[in-house]
């Protein structure tokens, strides 16, 4: 199927693109294009305009601040793989981000696109999620950060305004440790479910494809702040999800395989 007809402008600067879209209220960001142009194609998504902000250099970026690494939203999973700041830092993000596609993914989608895009079955949201991470947007009337716990606000729907872009996002450093456990048919399938776990003086456990949007497994840190073994944590670990059915797994085997992935992911934390 092909897209809604829709014009197109190209931003030089993020100043130019916000101004864009406070004069289309229709209008949409186009990044990497790896999540929008799906959904246009099935026209699930119709923006009278796309503006595209791929060319400002300014937002591509990995650099250490303080305690944090800052991280631009322009940046491609393919420069998150292969960072050596991040894999000395943040080495979660850089294994997730290998992990994502292949390579014709990795080289053109952005870790700004598919977390402004807020899909709860997609890999980078959920580690953000995990590490407690902070997003930094533009608007007409400045700039605000929002914690990555209330950014994901339903399916496909995050706190950006829509005259608002997501410039960059920060993540703590300090977790030491962590596991990735992403269990799908085939290496460059969506998973079925996914399970980032991270630990630094706690241990925070999110979920991918677990629900409409990137979910913290708030009963299994519960169980685990409070003593229990690895076995007792991941007895609840579908504990407040709601996961759907579909072509790939029923929501019962879902839940299955949520208990058995956080198992495995926090058995290999140690």
């Amino acid at each position: 199927m092909y897209p809604s007809s829709f014009d197109y402008a190209r931003a030089a600067t993020v100043a130019e693109a916000i101004s864009m879209l406070s004069s289309d209220e229709d209008a949409k960001v186009l990044a990497g294009g790896h999540s929008l142009i799906p959904l246009m194609k099935l026209r699930l998504a119709s923006p009278s305009m796309l503006v595209d902000i791929g060319r400002i250099s300014d937002l591509s970026y990995v650099r250490k601040d303080g305690d944090q690494i800052a991280i631009g939203a322009l940046t491609r999973h393919r420069d998150l793989e292969t960072s050596e700041l991040l894999a000395r830092e943040v080495p979660v993000l850089t294994r997730v981000a290998g992990q994502i596609g292949d390579p014709s993914v990795r080289h053109a989608g952005t870790i700004g696109g598919s977390t402004a895009h807020g899909d709860g079955a997609a890999d980078l949201p959920a580690a953000l999620l995990a590490l407690g991470a902070t997003m930094v947007v533009q608007g007409p009337s400045g700039s605000r950060t929002i914690p990555a716990a209330e950014f994901f606000k339903g399916f496909l729907e995050t706190a950006l305004a829509p005259d608002e872009i997501l410039t960059e996002i920060r993540v703590p450093t300090g977790f030491s440790k962590y596991a990735f456990q992403k269990f799908n048919r085939r290496a460059q399938d969506w998973a079925i479910v996914g399970v980032v776990a991270v630990r630094s003086d706690r241990t925070n456990v999110s979920f991918i494809n677990m629900g409409a949007t990137p979910l913290r497994a708030t009963a299994v840190e519960e169980r685990l702040a409070a003593g229990a073994s690895v076995e007792e944590a991941a007895a609840v670990a579908d504990e407040g999800t709601s996961p759907s059915a579909d072509i790939n797994a029923s929501v019962d085997y879902r839940r299955h395989l949520a208990r058995v992935l956080v198992q495995r992911a926090l058995s290999e934390l140690g």
